[in-house]
């Protein structure tokens, strides 16, 4: 697994890098902070937000998630190809049971807990062929609240892992230099 890891993220380093894009300024100022190497180096917590990261956005109905979360990825210095590969739950086969999922969720909250939506949002209906009428502020808030919860649940679960498995996702080694020098005197 490791090593089918490993090729992967070299292939995408080396396709990052091509001999075609490399000498071009814009490409320079998009791929600079991606080609951290801290970045693609799997280890527990890093690991562990890029995942977090990527349930997140696999949740949102937007195009192109995996290039956001892999900006975000950048922005927060967490795992790109973890935050990347999450989006992927959400593919052609999955999007109508997650939609329908996410609408039933944002009704019950709408309903059950009193959640309130803005005006504009609660007017605007879709009709759906055999499915009905649905709501955008149900569809909006299911889509949020289902993000979070996955996000939440990821992040923990990530670390469980790693505690019964130490050997598959071992702990930053730069911040064990650091303990190791902070508790000797």
């Amino acid at each position: 697994m490791k090593q089918r890891y490993l090729k992967l993220v070299k292939g995408t380093y080396r396709m990052l890098r091509h001999r075609r894009l490399r000498h071009r300024p814009w490409w320079k100022s998009l791929t600079k902070p991606l080609f951290n190497k801290q970045l693609w180096i799997p280890c527990r917590d890093t690991v562990a937000s890029g995942l977090a990261l990527g349930m997140f956005f696999s949740m949102m109905l937007m195009p192109f998630q995996m290039v956001a979360a892999a900006i975000m990825a950048m922005r927060f210095r967490v795992n790109v190809p973890f935050a990347v590969a999450a989006c992927w739950i959400s593919n052609v086969f999955t999007n109508v049971p997650i939609w329908i999922a996410q609408v039933w969720l944002g009704d019950w909250m709408r309903k059950s807990l009193g959640f309130p939506m803005p005006g504009f949002l609660t007017k605007v209906h879709f009709k759906v062929p055999e499915a009905g009428d649905l709501n955008a502020a149900s569809f909006l808030l299911g889509m949020m609240v289902s993000g979070l919860v996955l996000a939440l649940l990821s992040y923990p679960l990530v670390h469980l892992f790693s505690a019964i498995m130490p050997h598959h996702l071992p702990v930053i080694r730069a911040r064990n230099k650091a303990l190791h020098r902070i508790q000797i005197p």
